[in-house]
């Protein structure tokens, strides 16, 4: 199975606000980058829709992927399992129940590892991934709703 590498970004303009997420997919000598952006999200939403997307953009199941993050919120989340309580619960009182949903469908295909990076630091392919998120933040004329944004989620 193909290793793989992969970084994620989420921004919002204001939180709630229009936002974005950013993705680098790194496996061999291929690279592929990912961005989109939403009229109206949560910088929490992003960053968890960029690890969904990602993870979704791959072609094998049972990859050893490797997941740089910026976001305590993910990472922390997923390395601590917190994710997995949430779910025994029914993501009871717990925000962005859809994404981890969505996130744990394609999470339980492959093998996954999770690594924190400091943002705006010297990670380069983490500061590109902020690059494509605001970016797409910022591309009012391509935004999507962000259908599964409650304003009790902000």
């Amino acid at each position: 199975m193909p290793s793989i590498t992969i970084y994620t970004d989420g921004s919002a303009l204001g939180n709630p606000g229009p936002g974005g997420y950013g993705v680098v997919l790194l496996s061999g000598p291929h690279r592929k980058e990912l961005s989109r952006g939403f009229r109206l999200t949560t910088n929490n939403r992003m960053e968890l829709t960029a690890v969904c997307v990602a993870l979704e953009a791959l072609r094998f199941e049972g990859s050893d992927v490797v997941i740089y993050s910026d976001s305590k919120y993910v990472v922390d989340a997923v390395t601590k399992g917190w994710v997995f309580g949430w779910l025994r619960k029914g993501f009871a009182g717990k925000k962005n129940p859809d994404l981890w949903m969505r996130f744990l469908r394609v999470y339980n295909r492959h093998h996954v590892r999770f690594v924190w990076v400091k943002g705006h630091a010297d990670t380069v392919e983490n500061n590109r991934c902020d690059q494509l998120a605001v970016a797409a933040a910022n591309d009012r004329a391509n935004w999507l709703e962000d259908t599964g944004y409650t304003p009790e989620q902000a």
